[in-house]
């Protein structure tokens, strides 16, 4: 299975497409499976007056933003249905500034899933990544353009406990494959170590963890799907389990 679990549309503020117009670019582009995940400050920043305070009215704005987000992906879902398979995702910040934050309260356990960013940065407020993720409610929880092995080994973490646990959790790894100029056009290490580290290989394998690919696309203008395909075709012949996958047990 082709899949893209990472995508962005006009609801992000980094974002320029509308969703019908990344949905055409990843069917064009001969992908599967599509995920649409905008970041939760940029789908609640659409309205003027939605802002980052602890009134009730601005929360009920807040949460009144993601809902009508969510109602028009699942519309889109439905309608390209016979084209390709679409997921609701939302992708959630966790640097320590209050107007990127998820307010407390905030119900986004109505998506397919979610994409948990910056875990491994300073000023995360991630924590504990199985406790985040509970608070997220989704049925699936991702890890987005993270070297989580490298994060484990500065934390001084076992990377087979720390995956089999993101397994048992139901959190996947995603495996980021951007080459655009929103990102710089710059690659993500990461992701090369992962495709020729056989250790690390058999770890992720052995865990029982399912990983992902995204592209993180910003402008269908630059969309390169085959950097998508290529890569889920190899994990696919390394026997990597893919999130939402029939092997992935989904």
């Amino acid at each position: 299975m082709i899949q893209d679990l990472h995508s962005h549309t006009y609801y992000s503020f980094c974002g320029q497409d509308t969703p019908q117009a990344v949905i055409a670019a990843a069917i064009e582009g001969k992908i599967d499976l599509l995920g649409i995940c905008d970041h939760n400050y940029g789908i609640a920043g659409q309205r003027v007056e939605t802002a980052f305070y602890n009134q009730d009215i601005r929360l009920l704005d807040y949460q009144r933003s993601i809902d009508r987000y969510l109602d028009h992906l699942r519309l889109l879902q439905n309608a390209c249905r016979r084209k390709i398979k679409l997921l609701c995702g939302i992708e959630i910040a966790t640097e320590n500034q209050p107007h990127l934050l998820l307010p407390e309260g905030i119900d986004i356990s109505h998506f397919d899933y979610c994409l948990i960013e910056h875990i491994d940065r300073e000023h995360s407020v991630v924590g504990d990544l199985f406790a985040f993720a509970q608070r997220c409610g989704c049925r699936k929880v991702g890890v987005a353009h993270t070297d989580i092995p490298s994060y484990l080994e500065r934390t001084g973490q076992n990377a087979f406990d720390f995956f089999s646990h993101m397994a048992q959790c139901n959190i996947f790894w995603e495996l980021n494959v951007n080459y655009d100029s929103i990102h710089g056009y710059r690659e993500h290490a990461y992701v090369q170590r992962f495709l020729t580290d056989k250790r690390l290989q058999e770890i992720i394998l052995n865990s029982g963890v399912q990983l992902s690919v995204g592209f993180d696309g910003h402008r269908s203008a630059e969309y390169l799907p085959g950097r998508v395909r290529d890569c889920c075709k190899q994990l696919e012949a390394l026997g990597v389990p893919l999130a939402f996958s029939k092997k992935g047990g989904d």
